[in-house]
């Protein structure tokens, strides 16, 4: 299996190489060549989340052995999570609830951001390589914690997260300025994820700061490394097999997917889900207000030149889906002409648009939907005074738009992928529900949680009363020379 460059098809690489990278040096994003081994959906009827993601991810690492990956996959896996399934399956009216939130921070990053440090360490230590390994980071709220946890005080590696001052949540921006780590640093900037986002990738490939980088290598912990892009997959299959073994379905049935999306990656990995066999009919991509992805995939034209809209699902607040990249190589045939065509647009004029053919082809698997802002907090007020479930508000984007393709298309079974607690999002999920607000975090978070008798998952619990270590906020100009300062400090210390 050959991870290739979005930009330069004919740039190669191993996994092993491609993780440790993130980035390929021509600034494309590595992606799994197309001849997929099939899983056997009989095979995996039976087996449990660590068996399933070792056969899975076993079929597109072939450079690590079985053993090698499941070593990983249990070392991340085995206590890190509060459910013995993982990913718990739950019924609601629409469909099932595909819960991601179990991990040590309560949001689907958790599933690749525990597993990518091993991988990592495996990675590297096959190249034989001693240099420090310093991951950037950008986050609109959730990959930061998940990777801070994940590479907190991981031997070699060093681990730098970019935050927007404003937009996260309080207990979002709370879990990245308590965590703790000798080798951890948190930074806000003046801006919004996309600015973040760039300057990860500005980052990677800029000569001064690869010159200061003599004994480090740099690499990122975003979707843009494949290595957080693979874990992903594992979880389609494992809500197909649940919902097997319950007899809700027949295997081979076809199902919906429906997934919050901003950056793209989760919904690509479902993507990939279905080209190794996963009986998948759509992949319903939901939107809130920063809708420039539904009209994508209705009308085949990318237009990032838009008011960037701040809403209360913050990790969906994007107008640049990396990930997206990748999902066009795939569709058009590892096309780099056209994909260093439609990024040139996308970076000069802040859109693009794709050929007919490459727009019918997506619309086979994918269509679209958004979620305004009233709808989403009727959707988390509705579901939690009609069913009785508590909703983060991205999965109430994902149920919004559930309800709307069900309008037209009923017989398909949908999965909603449920990607946070609503404890990481507790004013404006109480005030959704109850109609009142309060001023801080940590005062909704309790409020919450006497109102529904819900439990607070362990680590927000206890998040109030942890110090601050990480207070620094620059403006988005001074990033690169920050990063640059920051990797001589590294450099200097790894010496």
């Amino acid at each position: 299996m050959k991870y290739i460059s979005t930009r330069n098809q004919k740039n190669t690489t191993t996994f092993t190489q491609a993780v440790i990278d993130g980035l390929a040096n021509d600034g494309g994003l590595y992606t799994p060549e197309t001849n997929y081994q099939t899983i056997d959906l009989n095979k995996i009827i039976n087996m449990d989340y660590i068996s399933l993601a070792t056969y899975i991810l076993s079929t597109l690492i072939d450079d690590f052995s079985q053993d090698e990956i499941h070593e990983c996959i249990t070392n991340a896996y085995q206590s890190s999570f509060d459910n013995e399934d993982i990913t718990p399956l739950t019924k609601c009216d629409e469909g099932w609830l595909l819960e991601l939130w179990h991990g040590p921070t309560s949001a689907f990053k958790d599933m690749a951001l525990t597993l990518l440090p091993h991988l990592m360490k495996a990675a590297y230590s096959k190249q034989n390589e001693d240099k420090l390994i310093s991951i950037l980071t950008a986050t609109s709220g959730d990959t930061g914690k998940a990777a801070i946890n994940g590479f907190s005080n991981v031997a070699n590696t060093a681990i730098t997260v970019l935050y927007p001052e404003v937009g996260v949540s309080d207990i979002q921006k709370k879990q990245m300025q308590t965590s703790i780590g000798y080798n951890v640093e948190v930074i806000a900037i003046k801006g919004n994820f996309d600015d973040c986002q760039r300057i990860v990738k500005q980052a990677i490939t800029n000569q001064d700061i690869l010159h200061a980088c003599k004994n480090i290598k740099l690499s990122s912990a975003n979707s843009i490394n494949i290595g957080r892009l693979l874990p992903q997959v594992v979880y389609y299959f494992f809500a197909y097999q649940k919902l097997v073994i319950r007899k809700e379905i027949t295997i081979y049935d076809p199902v919906n997917f429906v997934v919050p999306s901003g950056n793209f990656g989760n919904i690509l990995a479902g993507y990939i889900a279905k080209q190794i066999g996963l009986p998948i009919n759509k992949l319903i991509c939901a939107s809130n207000s920063n809708n420039v992805l539904t009209e994508f995939i209705r009308t085949g034209v990318y237009n990032a030149n838009r008011k960037f809209i701040p809403t209360i699902s913050p990790s969906m607040d994007i107008l640049v889906s990396s990930n997206l990249e990748r999902l066009l190589f795939m569709l058009s045939d590892h096309n780099d002409k056209l994909i260093n065509s439609c990024m040139t647009d996308l970076k000069k004029k802040g859109e693009y648009t794709i050929p007919s053919s490459i727009l019918d082809k997506l619309q086979q698997t994918f269509t679209a939907y958004d979620c305004d802002e009233d709808t989403c907090k009727q959707v988390i007020h509705d579901t939690y005074h009609n069913q009785n479930i508590l909703i983060d508000p991205h999965t109430a984007v994902a149920l919004g738009a559930c309800r709307q393709h069900q309008q037209i298309e009923k017989d398909i079974p949908c999965i909603i992928l449920s990607t946070a607690s609503a404890y990481k999002f507790p004013q404006d999920v109480y005030q959704s529900i109850t109609n009142e607000s309060i001023e801080t975090g940590f005062q909704a978070m309790q409020a919450l949680h006497t109102y529904t008798n819900t439990p607070i998952p362990h680590n927000l619990s206890v998040l109030e009363s942890l110090p601050n270590r990480f207070n620094k906020v620059i403006d988005k100009q001074d990033a690169i020379q920050t990063i640059q300062q920051h990797m001589k400090e590294l450099n200097h210390v790894h010496n």
